[in-house]
């Protein structure tokens, strides 16, 4: 008899282990799917600085000592505006210098000239006292050794008038040439004065007054004011629906959430080869005050909004190409299998999926590694 029993505990014990493992096994299993939102908005996200488009690093192009600075740090200056000034002694001794010789090539030219008209005018008497002196021995009236003699002043009186319209040309090269030594004169005197090339912020001063400088040496940073712009770098892969005009929500590092609404300005034609990113220049729409250049800054473009959409995380793709992948789905109370289009990727890791779906089929959001097709599910709202 208690053989017997024990037979019969161990069937019991059996058959509810076999019942347990079968509910197990075939029970409907919840599974979360997702929901349909509206208006889902498609954005990339990115990093990037704050830069100048318009930024120059500018100094004197002659050498010398500065000895004076009209600008300083945060300074808001004019176009055109003296920035600062070099010592000008010497620069300015080689302007009388060459003002003395433009003076004296003048005179050396107005004197080639009254010479020219001298000689002009001694030709013309030789050549009419040689015509006259001709006409006489011509008539027997005159000796002919007189003629051939007035003849030969003539043709002398027209080789120095030759000889002095040379001489005049000389000179006025001379006075050319002094008036230009001039010129240039001036205008290295002028180079002494740093001026503002355009109206600019001064975001940096670099050397001080009774520095010694070099040509080129930078004295200030400059940058246009309405050239700010945000230079951010967006993963390649998601900036093929990037346009001219879209909207970015930026964020300065500075000012954490209180983005400031930007627009794109440019998108760069070439891509980084080695972090695989694109360069997007935006602007500000209503910039705060003047931000910092070089600070960095995050930016939110949106490129698109769905009208309506599934959403799923990109981990529970199988086989993602970037632009399909195969999905658990839920068909007649069963886990199925289906290849669908996405129709974008979302700047938080997940896909938004509008076509290949019938609107009674429901999309599974989390996968299960004891997942089979045929399963019985029972689909709960997904998180």
């Amino acid at each position: 008899m208690r053989s017997l029993r024990l037979v019969l505990a161990g069937l019991v014990l059996a058959s509810a282990a076999g019942g347990a493992w079968w509910y197990t096994q075939h029970r409907p299993l919840p599974v979360p799917v997702a929901a349909f939102e509206p208006d889902v908005p498609v954005t990339v996200f990115g990093l990037g600085t704050i830069e100048a488009q318009i930024l120059a690093r500018i100094g004197f192009e002659v050498p010398g000592t500065l000895i004076e600075l009209a600008a300083d740090h945060g300074d808001r200056v004019a176009a055109g505006a003296v920035l600062a000034r070099l010592n000008t002694i010497s620069q300015q001794a080689r302007v009388a210098r060459a003002e003395a010789a433009q003076l004296s090539a003048d005179a050396a030219a107005a004197r080639a000239v009254a010479q020219r008209e001298r000689a002009e005018a001694q030709f013309t008497q030789k050549q009419a006292t040689a015509r006259r002196r001709r006409d006489l021995a011509n008539r027997g009236v005159g000796s002919q050794e007189v003629a051939e003699l007035a003849e030969t002043e003539q043709e002398l009186a027209r080789v120095d008038l030759l000889v002095n319209a040379a001489d005049a040309a000389v000179a006025r090269a001379a006075q050319a040439e002094a008036r230009a030594n001039l010129a240039t004169e001036r205008a290295t005197l002028d180079k002494h004065t740093l001026r503002a090339p355009f109206e600019a912020i001064v975001i940096a001063r670099s050397r001080e007054a009774g520095t010694a400088l070099n040509p080129g040496e930078v004295v200030f940073t400059l940058v246009a004011p309405e050239s700010i712009w945000m230079q951010a770098f967006i993963d390649e892969g998601r900036a093929g629906d990037l346009a001219l005009g879209q909207t970015g929500m930026v964020t300065l590092r500075s000012r954490p959430g209180r983005p400031v609404a930007a627009e794109i300005v440019r998108i760069g034609l070439e891509a980084d080869r080695v972090t695989e990113e694109r360069r997007v220049h935006l602007r500000c729409r209503a910039c705060p005050t003047m931000p910092v250049v070089g600070e960095q800054a995050e930016v939110v473009i949106e490129t698109a909004r769905l009208p309506r959409a599934r959403l799923l995380s990109e981990q529970a793709l199988h086989g993602f190409d970037g632009a399909a992948g195969t999905v658990w789905t839920i068909e007649a109370g069963r886990l199925a299998r289906r290849r669908v289009t996405i129709a974008a990727r979302l700047v938080d890791g997940r896909v938004a999926i509008t076509d290949g779906l019938p609107d009674d089929v429901a999309l599974v959001t989390q996968v299960a590694a004891r997942f089979v097709v045929g399963r019985a599910v029972q689909a709960v709202p997904g998180p």
